[in-house]
């Protein structure tokens, strides 16, 4: 049964999750894997994660990596998915008590992240265009992308979340205390992650004064006067405290389940059910190790001359007009291009060996990226034979833009300052805007939580 603080249930939509872990006999390092939405252009990755793992328990056998997403029968892969599920809880999970976890998360890029995994109400969530709730998606969300995601949460007795929600604390009052008194915070773990993607510590965050000094901290922050000052908003707008950064299909698939299971429900079974809730990890925007990378695009099997064609056609119609200059080399592309402007938006493309930049002369919307997604969505529907991946960090879309029929698309950097603002303000954006961190840096799944009675 969940603990919930009723006095602010209604306000912050926060509880207080329990959470398991396996036991001391486990190997976390092959216990934990990266989420399932990286290296997503890379089988091989998940082919040596699959090497190291083996038999062992894991949480590669209890998620759905992407990578899989379109192979054949895939209802049979979400089968051993479940049975694996109930097997661990038979043995492999115990219980760790009503708490908040807090993380401290090291990289090869970052020397500290601290996090804190908390429960959100999913009653209190609307995705959809123009939403005012507390918890909001902040990029467009797909709701043809939810049926699989559907198919492999329906059933399943935990979850295992790879969401990440942005908090604006620039005050730094709700996780960065947290981590100044942990003399009488249980340590749960302390291990290197597999692949040389860094090194994990999280504590128990179980004390009562605590957990009520987060949840004063977190209803200053919501305050609706606060809020309108902060960022120059009138009172037409409503708080926006919780900001999905990753995960917003899986936050939006774990709602869809939560309003099918009502139907089946009494009023005081949809109060107390645990599928009400979603595990998440609250990051604060302000972590001075949080960096906004740009999620480039890369289109497979594309004729690039038809493409650079239609999308000239595309924006002319658009009232806008489009610039394509190119250079022998990525450096002579880099070097001449230019910061973008409200009447110019640049964004650099690779095809095979050719470089080069785009203008987008007097852009209708306020991003690169927007302006850029909203064509390749009327061409990717034209054209179904070209496919499309989101890739996070350079190095890995190198590997990808020399092949023949691949063109890269690359995004510049969003400033993180800006992101509460602009998604109050101009709504949610388009998908896979930015990333937080490079693909090794994401959520390693660890904490697992019942959503099944």
């Amino acid at each position: 049964m969940y603990y919930i603080m009723e006095q602010i249930f209604d306000r912050l939509w926060v509880a207080v999750p329990e959470i398991l872990l396996p036991n001391e006999m486990i190997d976390l390092q092959k216990w934990a894997v990266v989420a399932c939405d990286q290296y997503t252009s890379q089988p091989e990755y998940r082919q040596e994660v699959s090497d190291i793992v083996a038999s062992a328990p894991s949480t590669l056998h209890i998620i759905y990596p992407e990578v899989y997403l379109e192979e054949e029968h895939p209802e049979e892969r979400i089968e051993r998915i479940q049975t694996s599920m109930h097997t661990y809880l038979d043995g492999v999970l115990e219980h760790v008590w009503s708490c908040f976890v807090a993380l401290d998360r090291k990289t090869m890029h970052t020397s500290s992240r601290k996090w804190l995994v908390v429960a959100l109400d999913l009653e209190k969530y609307d995705y959809s265009v123009g939403s005012q709730t507390l918890i909001r998606a902040t990029e467009w969300t797909i709701v043809d992308r939810l049926p699989p995601r559907i198919k492999i949460r329906n059933g399943a007795p935990i979850e295992l979340p790879h969401i990440m929600v942005l908090i604006d604390d620039e005050e730094k009052t709700v996780i960065e205390p947290l981590f100044d008194d942990l003399v009488t915070s249980k340590k749960l773990y302390d291990f290197d992650l597999m692949m040389e993607s860094g090194h994990i510590t999280g504590y128990q965050i179980a004390d009562q004064n605590k957990i009520h000094t987060i949840v004063s901290a977190l209803e200053k922050l919501a305050d609706p006067s606060t809020f309108q000052a902060k960022y120059a908003v009138g009172t037409d707008l409503g708080v926006l405290l919780f900001a999905m950064g990753d995960g917003n299909h899986s936050f939006a698939t774990a709602k869809a389940i939560r309003e099918e299971k009502k139907k089946t429900l009494s009023a005081d079974q949809q109060a107390s059910h645990p599928a009400r809730f979603a595990l998440v990890e609250l990051v604060n925007v302000h972590d001075e190790w949080l960096s906004f990378e740009p999620i480039h695009r890369v289109l497979f099997g594309v004729e690039y001359e038809h493409l650079i064609t239609e999308m000239q056609t595309y924006f002319q119609s658009m009232w806008s007009d489009l610039v394509v200059s190119t250079y022998s080399s990525q450096e002579e592309m880099k070097k001449n291009l230019k910061t973008s402007t409200r009447e110019h938006h640049y964004v650099c493309f690779v095809h095979e060996w050719t470089f080069g930049i785009l203008d987008i002369v007097n852009p209708k919307l306020n991003l690169e990226v927007g302006n850029l997604q909203a064509f390749l969505d009327q061409y990717l529907k034209a054209h179904p034979e070209v496919k499309i991946d989101y890739v996070h960090g350079e190095e890995a879309t190198e590997n990808l833009w020399t092949k023949h029929g691949n063109l890269w698309f690359l995004l510049p950097i969003m400033d993180k300052r800006d992101f509460f603002k602009t998604v109050i303000v101009d709504g949610a954006l388009p998908r896979k805007t930015f990333s937080m961190g490079e693909a090794s840096e994401k959520r390693f799944y660890l904490e697992c939580r019942k959503i099944e009675k």
